[in-house]
């Protein structure tokens, strides 16, 4: 048997930055997703007992004896999620160094890490393979490494038993509240592996889907009304996050006053974006009333962005041309580089938005079109 699993990448709707100077911030679910195929090797089937991943979109194959990585560890097959100790890390940590990384995929080796310790802790040593293809581009905000913890975490957990759901929609089963918070669990202890100390919004909008509200550790799911349409530009410009997180509170430690302000504006703005999504629109007038809405609180937050010091030339180059459309734009996650969001009105004309793709392109960047509030995790059986 072969069980599939598929995870959404996510955005941040509003208060990147300012969440970490205790403002609300709003994330939500997108449909483009990282997707995983497991199965169980037979033993007539591979005789040396591989356990192996394939990492498709990067040409990229990699296995490991099930005997040695049994000599290596303790048996940790167990559905209870835990963390990696530093002694299970170090032991990782030199198998993913042995192996072939070419130097521009290097970046890969912390996603390697994690799925070997997911896969050793959930399903033990028994011989398989693993194999991922990803719709999300990596580093540039979209949370493409708690799309592939989550969905890893969901196949290896379906196919040794541990979630299993029968509602099904589509094709893909929808799972169970307490099977999603087990793959949320175990999907952080990869994030932790990847990220150091990851926040575990990325991995429990991933898993759950649709939006969340979250402030100082306290999550919140939202209800919305509907899914939004969005243009994502990646301007494929690499950031520092962690940099770029610091530059922010140097700014604020120069100017308090200042930047306190800027963030209480920023909560504000994320309370009032929840409510708004929430509210009900069940014609085109308010449809586009609601959608006005949004629009002017993305402005305001892409505003209070530029004041923390975190917009980019490129960042400032999509804002510009989505301008030129009576388009609303802002950053999404770190800043510095990384994607934009535009939001793309209900009644907008596909033609206007082919223009807009088209001149973005022509400056370099990647556009993806994505619904925006979707479904989460879903697996399947073949």
């Amino acid at each position: 048997m072969e069980v599939r699993a598929r995870a959404p990448g996510k955005i941040i709707l509003s208060g990147e930055h300012a969440v970490v100077h205790g403002s609300t911030a709003v994330a939500a679910a997108i449909d483009l997703h990282t997707y995983v195929s497991f199965r169980l090797h037979a033993p007539s089937d591979n005789d040396d007992g591989l356990i192996e991943l394939e990492l498709k979109d990067f040409g990229l194959a990699f296995s490991w004896s099930s005997q040695r990585l049994r000599e290596l560890f303790s048996e940790l097959g167990s559905w209870s999620p835990r963390s990696c100790s530093t002694e299970c890390l170090k032991v990782i940590t030199s198998l993913v160094e042995e192996l072939s990384f070419p130097e521009a995929k290097i970046g890969l080796s912390s996603g390697v890490s994690a799925f070997l310790y997911l896969y050793t802790s959930i399903v033990g040593f028994r011989p398989g393979k693993v194999r991922v293809t990803s719709e999300l581009p990596l580093a540039s905000g979209l949370g493409s490494s708690a799309s592939f913890c989550v969905s890893v975490s969901a196949a290896l957990l379906a196919l040794s038993g541990a979630v299993y759901s029968d509602n099904q929609q589509n094709g893909w089963l929808v799972m169970r509240e307490n099977e999603l918070e087990l793959v949320n669990k175990w999907a952080f202890e990869g994030e932790k592996i990847i990220h150091g100390k990851p926040s575990g919004i990325d991995n429990t909008v991933s898993t759950f889907g649709s939006m969340i509200m979250f402030r100082l550790g306290e999550l919140t799911r939202l209800k919305s009304s509907g899914p939004l349409r969005m243009l994502i530009t990646n301007t494929k410009v690499g950031r520092n996050t962690k940099a770029l997180v610091a530059g922010v509170s140097e700014r604020a430690q120069r100017h308090p006053d200042a930047m306190a302000a800027v963030f209480t504006a920023v909560d504000s703005i994320s309370k009032e974006l929840s409510a708004v999504i929430e509210s009900f629109a069940l014609d085109d007038v308010s449809i586009t009333a609601k959608e006005e809405k949004l629009e002017e609180l993305m402005e305001m937050n892409q505003g209070l962005l530029q004041c923390m010091g975190v917009s980019h030339t490129s960042i400032e180059t999509v804002l510009r041309t989505t301008l030129r459309y009576k388009l609303a734009s802002k950053l999404t996650g770190a800043g510095g580089g990384g994607c934009v969001l535009t939001l793309l009105p209900t009644l907008l004309s596909s033609t206007i938005v082919d223009k807009v793709i088209t001149e973005l392109e022509v400056c370099g960047f990647q556009c993806l079109k994505a619904e925006v509030g979707g479904k989460g995790l879903e697996i399947c059986f073949n």
